[in-house]
């Protein structure tokens, strides 16, 4: 019976962060050509590789035309190397007819877009003995082009060691490094700084999200006239999308514009009108208090929930023993309440610790990173810079952390929630 919830899990949240850990194990980068696949081993981009041998081929033909005294025999010497090199890569059936498919495709000006065609996976010794030796022909071909009297022919010198080493980039190193990419985050401060910040975000924005949530839960539980007005008034900010709100919220304590920012500034709550968005702990307080406005409507609808199932005669028989309100509240409705407030608690921190969009549109994580979340971090590297192994440990440090919330509450403090439930 739970066995499609266990494959729903398995797909949704499991895979995804599998795949994040399986990409954190490597140097993969979308914005460097050597570092754009996950590589285990060592690989050529054919479609670079092809199209460079064919012009390698023609310049040193036209240089050991033009060239004299020794450097014809250093010449044809390299010729004799690279296609040595390059007979022993075609001896490879397959890679030969990727390479001769390849040649095809580029004479028609086809683009190559099938990562099956355009790499092929190489021995790593074959790979780097060939990666050295194109090192070292373009070397002595850019010794020979100091050397050259003609100044024509010290340009086809040059134009060919770029050439050659243009190549040698094609041979692709294995990018797997393993666990390096968190041992480097674990002595990164700005990752400790990023997630020291959502740490001190989510544990003050839940605190006052929980009393003022409480405090309202227990006003809008009471009956009075234009209750259900007050009601769905009291949800509006909920109901605002996150990014809007931030945004209406960055207009409105502006050191320039804001009304809020002027109002507190003249009641001396804060040192100045720019305060709030300029300095450190401005821009902290200022995302903590955006998301108490917006999110204490829904901690507050939770635990009304839960105080409309707290049965009506255990007050009345309190009153009847001679209990005041404070009795009531801390012997009656906080023990009966305390499931409620689990599950208020353990969606609104979870919610609160992977926060991305108020901090990104309010305060892009400044200023000076003083506002920079765990989530806005990762981004910023997997999206902003493309290094999607670094970016992706990121996000396994964030599940890690998320994961590590859930334990918590439900062992340490909702243990007796699920008492008698389980054997």
């Amino acid at each position: 019976m739970i066995l499609p919830s266990i494959i729903l899990v398995v797909l949704i949240t499991l895979w995804p962060v599998a795949q994040s850990f399986y990409n954190s194990l490597f140097d993969y980068r979308l914005n460097d050509p050597t570092r754009s696949e996950r590589m285990l081993s060592a690989n050529m981009d054919l479609e670079r590789y092809v199209d460079n041998y064919f012009y390698i081929d023609s310049q040193l033909s036209n240089l050991e035309g033009s060239a004299d005294g020794d450097d014809i025999a250093t010449i044809q010497q390299a010729r004799e190397t690279i296609e040595g090199f390059h007979s022993e890569l075609a001896s490879d059936s397959e890679i030969n007819a990727k390479m001769e498919q390849i040649d095809e495709m580029l004479m028609n000006f086809q683009p190559i877009s099938d990562s099956d065609l355009k790499y092929a996976k190489l021995d790593n010794d074959f790979a780097e003995d060939y990666r050295t030796a194109l090192n070292s022909i373009s070397e002595e071909l850019q010794v020979m082009a100091g050397e050259a009297d003609n100044e024509d022919l010290a340009q086809n010198y040059e134009q060919t060691s770029s050439l050659i080493e243009a190549t040698s980039t094609n041979i692709l190193e294995s990018n797997f490094i393993g666990f390096s990419n968190y041992a480097k985050y674990l002595q990164d401060g700005r990752m400790w700084k990023s997630l020291s910040n959502t740490m001190i975000f989510t544990i003050a924005s839940v605190a006052f999200e929980l009393v003022l949530g409480l405090a309202v839960a227990l006003l809008i539980n009471r009956t009075f006239s234009g209750r259900g007005i007050v009601r769905a008034s009291v949800l509006i900010p909920w109901a605002i999308p996150t990014a809007v709100g931030a945004m209406m919220w960055g207009f409105l304590l502006d050191g320039q514009t804001g009304v809020i920012a002027h109002y507190f500034n003249e009641w001396n709550l804060i040192p100045n009108s720019s305060w709030l968005l300029s300095t450190s702990s401005g821009g902290m307080f200022s995302i903590i208090f955006a998301d108490v406005w917006k999110t204490t409507p829904y901690m507050a609808l939770l635990l009304l929930a839960g105080l409309q199932t707290i049965p009506n005669s255990l007050y009345e028989a309190s009153d009847v023993d001679g209990a005041n309100k404070f009795q009531q509240f801390f012997k009656i409705t906080l023990p009966l309440l305390k499931s409620s407030i689990l599950v208020a608690l353990l969606f609104r921190t979870l919610d609160a610790f992977r926060v991305f969009d108020l901090i990104y549109v309010l305060t892009g994580g400044g200023p000076a990173n003083a506002t920079e979340s765990i989530s806005i971090y990762a981004y910023i590297t997997l999206f902003s810079q493309q290094n999607f192994g670094e970016g992706s440990v990121l996000s396994v440090i964030v599940f890690l952390a998320v994961a590590l919330i859930s334990f918590i509450y439900v062992r340490l403090i909702g243990s007796d929630l699920f008492a008698g439930r389980t054997k």
